[in-house]
C-alpha cells in the first residue's frame, strides 16, 4: 500500500513539473498591477490632491466620472469641473462663457494631472492598446516592458503619442514610464517613482522627470538611456496633501 501510494505522489509531482508555466500577457500584468495598486478604488472614493498650488478633486456622481480644479486668483475662485462630455467653468461659484478652444486645452491639462494620478488605472481604458515587449533590466531590476498606444476614438488629442511602461517582475508595479509627444515641437519624457504611499489603500507616487541629453533617441530605447546615466533630470512632480473619502459612508 506504501509503494501504491509513494508512486502516486511520484507521479503527481512530475505531471506538476511537467505542467508549462502560464505566460502572462500585457493585459494579465495591467490586471495585477491595478489590484495592488489600489486603482479600482477610484471608483468608489473622493480622492483630493494639490499640484503645483491647484487644488484636484475626482468623484463619481450618478456613475460619471467628474474631475475638479480648482485655484485661488487674487479675490476670485476659479474652479473647473469637466465630466467626459463637458466642461464648466466658474469664478466665484458664477458660471462663465469658455471658448471652445479654451475649454479643450484646460480639459486636457486637467485630464492629463489626474491621468497620471490615477496609474495604472487607465491602461484598461477601452482606446488603450497594450502590447508585451518582454522582460528589461533598469538598475539591477528587472521588468515587464509594455508599450501603449491608443485608438483614435476615444484616445483624446494626443492619441498618437507613445508611451512605455516597466513594471517590476515581483511587486506588479510600474517604477518607471516615458513617452513621446509631437505638441510643441516634439520629445521624449522618462518618469521614475519614487516616495511611494498608501492612502485609504490607493497606491499614490511622485516622479522624477526626465529627458534624453541627446536628440533623436527611440522611445522603446530610452529605459537602457537612463540605466547608463543617457538623461537628465528636468524636474520633480509631486501630489501633495491627498486624502481619499469612500463615497458610500
Amino acid at each position: 500500500m506504501k509503494r501504491i501510494l509513494s508512486l502516486l505522489l511520484l507521479v503527481i509531482v512530475i505531471s506538476c513539473k511537467q505542467e508549462p508555466k502560464k505566460e502572462l500577457t500585457a493585459q494579465d500584468i495591467v490586471n495585477k498591477s491595478i489590484e495592488d495598486s489600489g486603482g479600482k478604488l477610484f471608483e468608489t472614493h473622493e480622492v483630493t490632491f494639490d499640484f503645483r498650488d491647484l487644488k484636484y478633486r475626482s468623484e463619481n456622481i450618478d456613475g460619471n466620472r467628474v474631475y475638479t480644479r480648482t485655484r485661488d486668483l487674487d479675490s476670485v475662485v476659479v474652479k473647473d469641473i469637466m465630466t467626459m462630455d463637458n466642461f464648466e467653468r466658474y469664478m466665484n461659484d458664477s458660471l462663465v462663457k469658455v471658448k471652445d478652444s479654451m475649454a479643450q486645452l484646460y480639459t486636457n491639462s486637467i485630464n492629463s494631472v489626474h491621468y497620471f494620478v490615477r496609474l495604472p488605472l487607465g491602461l484598461n481604458d477601452a482606446a488603450v492598446n497594450k502590447e508585451l515587449l518582454g522582460k528589461e533590466t533598469i538598475k539591477n531590476k528587472e521588468y515587464y516592458k509594455i508599450k501603449v498606444t491608443f485608438d483614435q476614438q476615444g484616445g483624446g488629442v494626443d492619441f498618437e503619442d507613445t508611451y512605455v511602461y516597466w513594471f517590476n517582475t515581483e511587486s506588479f508595479k510600474p517604477d518607471y514610464l516615458a513617452y513621446s509627444f509631437h505638441v510643441n515641437g516634439g520629445g521624449q519624457r522618462f518618469r521614475k517613482a519614487y516616495n511611494e504611499r498608501y492612502i485609504g489603500g490607493i497606491r499614490f507616487v511622485d516622479y522624477e522627470n526626465y529627458k534624453p541629453k541627446q536628440e533623436g533617441s527611440d522611445i522603446l530605447e530610452i529605459g537602457q538611456l537612463f540605466h547608463t546615466d543617457g538623461l537628465e533630470l528636468l524636474s520633480k512632480i509631486e501630489t501633495k496633501n491627498i486624502t481619499v473619502t469612500d463615497e458610500s459612508e
